[in-house]
């Protein structure tokens, strides 16, 4: 099957050092700061949370759907992954892609951060001016075995920053689905690429979390 091709192991490096909630005042944040500050928080609330750990995907979606979806521009993020096919889409094909899409991550990601566990967030210097609205914060997550690089494509969006890529281990999320997405619309056309990824959702809702 051509959707979907991140692995879950992908996925989890990236829970790791996802981010959160962000307050009322990121406004004044800097796009660093931003992640880092809701890095612990995600890290945090999974780390005291039993049932998560224990593979409750019913609270793992509803912290991924509390703190870390809101953060996220899904319509860029879209958009990019399904590239020059979303200009040929109609508006409710673009609208039932990115549902979709928002839901086969928000799945992915909820099997993923019951792993997290007792890794470290390092986050790298970023080199940026005050005035740029896109940024990318760098950071490296050391736990067990290698260290695995994540990096963050953000952007400015009102008075706080939003994500709209993820890079893990020198594979940015948008370029990775951009290369199956394209295969299953060529192949089957944008209805075939939204029926793919309708049934890899359903999959993954009915998929019993391990232990």
């Amino acid at each position: 099957m051509a959707v979907a091709s991140v692995s879950p192991a992908v996925f989890a490096q990236a829970a790791t050092a996802a981010p959160a909630a962000a307050s009322a005042t990121t406004g004044a944040q800097t796009a660093d700061v931003f992640v880092k500050g809701i890095t612990a928080d995600l890290i945090t609330t999974v780390r005291g949370d039993k049932a998560i750990q224990s593979g409750d995907l019913r609270k793992a979606i509803a912290l991924i759907d509390s703190k870390v979806l809101p953060y996220v521009n899904f319509q860029r993020m879209t958009a990019s992954a399904v590239g020059r096919n979303w200009r040929q889409a109609t508006p409710d094909q673009q609208k039932r892609l990115q549902e979709e899409f928002r839901t086969l991550l928000t799945y992915t990601y909820a099997g993923a951060v019951a792993q997290i566990k007792d890794q470290v967030v390092e986050f790298k210097p970023v080199r940026s001016r005050p005035e740029d609205t896109e940024v990318i914060v760098r950071s490296l997550v050391r736990g067990k075995g290698d260290p695995v690089q994540i990096d963050y494509r953000v952007e400015k969006a009102g008075d706080g920053w939003k994500i709209y890529d993820v890079n893990v281990l020198g594979a940015w999320l948008v370029e990775t689905y951009r290369s199956s997405f394209a295969q299953e619309v060529t192949a089957s056309g944008v209805d075939g690429l939204i029926a793919k990824l309708a049934e890899r959702n359903k999959q993954l809702a009915a998929k019993k979390p391990a232990g």
